[in-house]
């Protein structure tokens, strides 16, 4: 699993779910973060693919429910963009 991935989405969870960085690790999830609702999910999606420069199907996007998911996905994706 990348580290710097993780570290990029780690930065937009906090900034997305008003959280401090140090609360948030590979587990961190909708069940673990109180600001995790459908509204900033769909918040959370867009900014994760703004910054990677990538697009999530539905499937994935249903799939992206803890960092360590959103990673895994991310890995697996095609680079579009330089990352």
């Amino acid at each position: 699993m990348s580290p710097v991935i993780f570290k990029r989405v780690q930065q937009i969870m906090a900034d997305v779910f008003a959280v401090p960085i140090s609360q948030i690790d590979l587990e961190s999830s909708a069940d673990t973060i109180e600001t995790w609702d459908s509204l900033q999910h769909l918040t959370f999606v867009l900014a994760v693919e703004q910054e990677f420069g990538v697009q999530f199907t539905p499937e994935e996007i249903e799939k992206l429910i803890s960092a360590r998911r959103v990673v895994e996905i991310l890995e697996a994706k095609p680079k579009s963009a330089p990352a």
